[in-house]
């Protein structure tokens, strides 16, 4: 019996510790800011541009003052950031990636398996998606939860899914932490799930602060915290 309360005891302490994790804020997306200007990138992917040749994701707004820059000198079209030629074609795009995948970048490792995913190979993709989480990055541990859960690629595996999508929402992806608050709340953990949507909530996600607002009007979100809530993400925005 005493095994078994330490054990318990134990097993506690490590979803304690889990959710301490989980529930922190993030300083950010896990876009993180624009290297040219060093203002946050938006979470809406349309806003920025990834380039392959650095694997450096620009703002909108650099991009395009970079374009007109070198149309009105010009110029050779060139990287905003690393200043290489840009490729011509999609293959030379993917070549500039692999380059960078054998320096071990986890953004190149995430584009090439979305690449693979995209031709139809889900098992490369997931093959790249694991190297580029294992280096930390939140759109491979987010694409994984997703291939997990369904067994798109891989035997299907909740408990990996859950893992992989809690890292995304840790590392600041805010869809992958607007889904886990909407299986708590499939699971009528609101204390939970409310406390997922006002993290995302503040990074900007949408889909979360109208999850926020139905919750306020069900008397489940306070006032206070949906207020709060409502003001950083039109700031976030």
């Amino acid at each position: 019996d005493e095994i078994l309360i330490k054990q318990s005891a134990s097993t506690n302490d490590v979803e304690c510790l889990r959710d301490t994790i989980l529930f922190r804020q993030p300083k950010s997306s896990f876009m993180g800011d624009c290297p040219i200007c060093f203002l946050p990138l938006s979470i809406d992917s349309k806003k920025s541009t990834l380039f392959s040749c650095c694997s450096k994701t620009i703002c909108g707004g650099c991009s395009y003052a970079n374009k007109l820059h070198q149309r009105k000198e010009r110029l050779d079209r060139t990287c905003p950031f690393c200043r290489k030629l840009l490729p011509k074609t999609l293959d030379e795009g993917n070549a500039n990636a692999m380059k960078r995948v054998e320096g071990n970048d986890p953004v190149a490792m995430r584009h090439i398996g979305t690449v693979h995913y995209n031709e139809g190979d889900n098992v490369r993709a997931i093959e790249y998606w694991t190297k580029a989480a294992e280096l930390g990055d939140a759109m491979a541990h987010n694409s994984l939860s997703i291939a997990y859960f369904v067994g798109d690629g891989v035997e299907k595996d909740e408990k990996k899914g859950r893992y992989h999508l809690e890292e995304a929402a840790i590392a600041g992806h805010p869809g992958a932490r607007y889904n886990l608050g909407w299986n708590e709340g499939m699971n009528q953990r609101y204390d939970r799930a409310v406390k997922h949507w006002i993290i995302a909530a503040n990074l900007g996600c949408d889909n979360s602060i109208q999850m926020l607002k139905k919750y306020y009007k069900d008397g489940i979100v306070r006032k206070e915290d949906f207020a709060a809530a409502l003001r950083a993400h039109q700031a976030a925005a």
